[in-house]
């Protein structure tokens, strides 16, 4: 696994292996690019698999002032000029959907697939009760004085379907640990005022939508209701998984990924 900048001002840090089409993951809103090292061994056999950490995650910068996903857009860009590559396969999870579809809307022709996990319509489109619920459990504390490593572990236990599942609880516990207070906080402001439902309909390139079966962030319905606005998508549902398939179910992950790009 080798690891680079991809820019300066803020400097944007990755991880990378493989060969092939470029294939680009994008965490969630708690995540890093460390969240995906159970499915890069299965998927670099077949792709260049480039995992990056958003603006103010990881090992990545930020910059002073509020987040703008215009400026993500652009990072993102950047990772196709390091590697010299023309299109790429991209795999978003929840707001790294988010990312994936607004990239699109900029950049259509550089978009070769996506795979959207568990993605919202926004998360200001999300149901009052569980707008609620994510402002009390993810922003509230915060706010308040606590740090991320202070509600990692209750966060971590609401998006999991098993709470048997200790790899994926302790993998997503270590994954909130690291986030930057003040970037995740003005994250969650840009994420509940940015909507992209209005690009579903505009998607013309092969897409697959996975969701976790228990998935209560964002459920099966709300997944199938962007799998019926997306034109020619495939629909699949990740067994007793919740909000982080990737993590909770690795095996059956990679396998409908690698079933759906080979088919390309």
């Amino acid at each position: 696994m080798k690891k680079a900048f991809v820019s300066n001002e803020p400097r944007i840090s990755i991880k990378y292996n493989g060969k092939g089409d470029l294939l680009i993951f994008l965490h969630g809103i708690g995540g890093n690019k460390d969240n995906w090292d159970l499915n890069f061994p299965i998927l670099s056999k077949y792709f260049l698999c480039v995992a990056w950490d958003t603006r103010g995650y990881g090992e990545s910068e930020d910059y002073e002032g509020e987040l703008n996903f215009n400026d993500i857009i652009n990072d993102l860009l950047k990772i196709y000029k390091y590697f010299d590559s023309k299109k790429a396969h991209i795999i978003g999870l929840s707001m790294g959907g988010q990312i994936a579809c607004l990239f699109y809307e900029k950049y259509p022709k550089k978009v070769q697939s996506m795979i959207l996990c568990d993605t919202h319509f926004g998360l200001g489109n999300l149901k009052k009760k569980e707008i609620e619920k994510f402002i009390k459990s993810r922003k509230k504390p915060l706010l308040e004085g606590l740090q991320p490593k202070d509600i990692a572990l209750t966060v971590s236990k609401s998006l999991i379907g098993d709470s048997k599942n200790r790899i994926a609880i302790n993998e997503l516990v270590n994954s909130m640990s690291k986030l930057h207070k003040e970037s995740y906080l003005k994250t969650i402001d840009a994420s509940m005022t940015t909507f992209h439902h209005h690009i579903f309909p505009k998607i013309d390139v092969p897409t697959l939508i996975l969701v976790g079966e228990k998935d209560s962030l964002t459920p099966t319905s709300m997944a199938l209701k962007i799998h019926k606005l997306i034109k020619n998508s495939k629909f699949s549902i990740i067994e007793e998984a919740g909000h982080l398939i990737n993590i909770e179910k690795p095996k059956a992950f990679n396998d409908r990924v690698l079933e759906f790009l080979k088919t390309l």
